[in-house]
Order: C-alpha cells, then structure tokens, then sequence
C-alpha cells in the first residue's frame, strides 16, 4: 500500500527558517500549523455540503426503491460521493502532505447503463465514500469548534497588551471585564494581570498546533480508511506486480542458462566433437598427433564437465538440498575472493523455496564483495526471528552500494519483494557495508 505521509515539518524538515529555535517555539509560525488550521476551517463547509448531498440522495434513492428509479438515483448518489471523496483526497494531499491512494476502480461489465450501475452499487468503495460523507460532518464540527478557540483565544489573549493599549486609549475602556455586577466590576489593567493574560495566552498560542494536529490526525485516519484503497485491493494489487517480478526473474534465469549452455558447455562440446573426429582420422596415419588430439579433447571434457557441475549449482546446488543452508553458504564463501566468516544459527530448515532465495541471496552478494567492495574480509549471519529468516552479509570494503542506482541490488530487492521480503542496505562512502535481508519463515 502506498500511503505516505511526507515533510516531517514539526521535526528538521519543517522548515530551515528558526532552526535555532526548540521545535515547540516556532511550530506556530511554520507553514505545517497554520496548512491544518486552514484544513479543519474547510471541512465544516465542505463536509456540510457532503453530508447534505449524501443524505438527500440516499434517502431520495431509497425512497424510490419501491419504482425502478431508485436504482439509477441511488448509483447516481454513490458516485457522486465517490467523486467528492476525489475532492476530499486531493484537500487531504495538498494540506496535510497525506498521499493516499485511489480505492480500486469501476469494474464494469456488459449492459451498458445497467452494467455501470451495478458496478458502483457493488463497489465497496461507494458505500465507503458514503459513510464517510456521513460520519466526517459531526467530527469536523467538533473540530472547527475546538481549533477555532484554541487559536482565537491564544493570539487575543497573547496580544492583549497591544490592544488594551490601544482601547483605553480610543475606545475607553478598562480592559477585559472578568466579573461584574451592578455594584462592582474587576478589570485586567494592571500590569501584572496583563503580563499573567499574554503569558496564559503564549500557552495557548504554543499548544495550539499540537491541539490541531491531533484533530488532523482523525481526519487523517478517515480519509485513508474509508477513501483509500482497501486493504484487500492494495494487497491484490502488490499480489499482481509480485507476480510479474517472479515471472519476469523466472524467464531471466531461463534465459542465462540457455546462454551458458549455448556459449559454454554446447560449444565446448562441438569443437570436442570436431576434434574427436579429426583424431579418429589421423589415427591411422599419424598416431603421436591423434594422441595429442585426444589428450586435449579429454582437457575439454573436463572443462566442458566443470562448467556443467557450476551451472547446476546456480540451478540449485545439491548441497543445499542435502545438508541445508550451513553447508552450502559456507561452500559459496570458499570460493569468495576474500576471507568469510559464516554463522548460521538455526535450529530447523525453512521452507525449500525460502532456502533457496536465502542462497541466492548470499551468493549475489558475496560476488559483489569479490567484484567490487574490495574488502580484506567479510561476514555471513544467518538466523531466525520469530516468522522471519534474517541475513546479514558485512564487509570491510569501500562501501557505497546503492540498492536505488539500477544496480544487481535493485534487482535482488525486487526479487526479495516478491516474496514479502526486504532488503536494506547500510554503505557509507568509505565502508563498512552491512546488507540485511529479510524472508518470511515458511516450514
């Protein structure tokens, strides 16, 4: 699911302007606070309006149910409220900084009209949309209410020394009247009083974007849960592009090992099968040469057999498979250019499909510290937390890998992904690289 909220502005990202001052004396004056008072400001209008539409179209659809006309005007309401839920998105992303994915679209068959209303009477995402045009009106009321003294009362009180300077001066008056009656009244006009009331009022003025915020932060809640796309459409959808990366993986690999066969063991096959031949015709005429022949021909079987032996065991090594994950890491870190360590800590095999991208994983790895970390030494962790597989391969090297430059990194993430898996790579300018890998434990 792809719901982000992005610009930690509260934090250092909100704003380089005071980055001397703590965070709690310039939040009022950033552009953070005063993006979700506007917000809370507009959702009583617009939610007044929502609500008025969707509660009048329903109750206009429902009502009509007992004719045919019900149908199309209860379709009509839902996609209204699906259109204006595309409103309440787009306010969500432009003030809140809250990206939120569309819900799943239409699925429309045959028939025309009928066909697309009953695709939005069918679509859990209308009635969402629905609900929520009904349910936000009372909490943005609530809201409004609340942001609206907060921030009022906070800067009125917070300046009230300017203008009961002001007042007095041109209006006549005492200051702010705390009590009266019809024998007595008491003022704030002293200058303690004045300075408690600004003091009261900074409390105010300080707090109230923090207030605002968790007001916003329900706002948030909504719109993601019931204007976003649901949990099963965006777990389908990721279902989808995981399936394309195991397809497309599957047909690389393919690909590879018809290339090796075809420009390693197939050729070196050939030219032994031209050399037998020519040798079996010198045979009788000059037999020193047909030996030599032979005895080449016979370097090239072994050739042509080491390189079937290390193809299969980029299939899948036969190690792997007999004795588990132990045993076949630590035969690929014999055969790394740099010393490794390997610490396998586990106490049963995962799942053989598991097993092997754990492999995979590890080799691709160590070829990148053969190739290119020059490192004098690495490090190979393999345990298990819970329901995930975790490794961790470290090296001494130069470090900065970059998983996001197109590297073979970004295409062992993917690979990882299709799976539920992570990987997250640590590589500074100058080492040392960590790379952690994440599985799902499956027995």
């Amino acid at each position: 699911m792809t719901t982000t909220e992005y610009g930690h502005e509260y934090g250092a990202g909100y704003g380089n302007r005071g980055g001397w001052l703590p965070v709690g004396l310039r939040a009022p004056f950033e552009g953070r606070a005063w993006r979700e008072f506007l917000y809370v400001l507009l959702s009583l209008p617009l939610s007044i309006a929502l609500f008025t539409y969707a509660v009048t179209m329903f109750s206009l659809g429902a009502g009509l149910l007992v004719t045919f006309l019900g149908i199309p005007v209860l379709a009509a309401a839902l996609a209204g409220c699906r259109g204006l839920g595309a409103v309440e998105r787009a306010r969500a992303r432009g003030l809140l900084r809250l990206e939120v994915a569309a819900p799943e679209p239409l699925r429309v068959g045959k028939g025309g009209a009928m066909g697309w209303m009953w695709a939005v009477l069918k679509s859990g995402a209308s009635w969402r949309a629905l609900l929520y045009s009904v349910l936000h009106l009372p909490w943005a009321v609530f809201s409004f209410g609340v942001a609206v003294t907060v921030w009022v009362t906070g800067w009125t009180l917070m300046t009230y020394p300017l203008w009961f300077w002001v007042l007095p001066m041109y209006g006549g008056q005492d200051g702010i009247q705390l009590y009266g009656d019809e024998t007595h009244r008491m003022y704030l006009d002293n200058p303690f009083e004045i300075g408690v009331t600004a003091a009261v009022g900074l409390l105010f003025v300080l707090s109230a974007p923090w207030i605002v915020r968790a007001l916003t932060t329900v706002d948030r809640l909504m719109v993601h849960g019931l204007l976003g796309a649901s949990q099963l459409a965006t777990r389908v959808v990721e279902l989808e592009s995981d399936r394309g990366v195991v397809v497309d993986t599957a047909a690389a690999d393919l690909r590879r090992i018809e290339r090796d066969l075809h420009d390693g063991a197939q050729a070196r096959l050939v030219n032994l099968a031209m050399d037998l031949g020519l040798a079996k015709e010198k045979l009788s005429e000059d037999p020193q040469a047909a030996a030599r022949m032979v005895d080449e021909a016979h370097g090239e079987v072994k050739t042509a057999l080491q390189e079937l032996r290390d193809l299969a065991r980029g299939i899948h090594p036969a190690v792997l498979t007999d004795r588990g994950l132990d045993a076949a890491l630590s035969s690929v870190a014999s055969r790394c250019a740099v010393p490794v360590r390997v610490d396998v800590d586990l106490v049963e095999r995962p799942a053989p499909a598991i097993e092997g991208i754990a492999y995979f994983t590890v080799s691709e790895l160590l070829q990148n510290i053969s190739k290119h970390a020059r490192a004098r030494s690495a490090w190979v962790d393999v345990w298990r937390v819970e329901n995930r597989l975790m490794l961790q391969v470290t090296d001494d090297g130069v470090g900065g890998a970059d998983a996001e430059a197109g590297s073979g990194l970004a295409g062992l993430a993917g690979r990882l992904d299709a799976v539920d898996g992570i990987l997250v790579v640590d590589s500074p300018p100058g080492g040392p690289t960590r790379v952690t890998a994440e599985l799902p434990w499956r027995r």
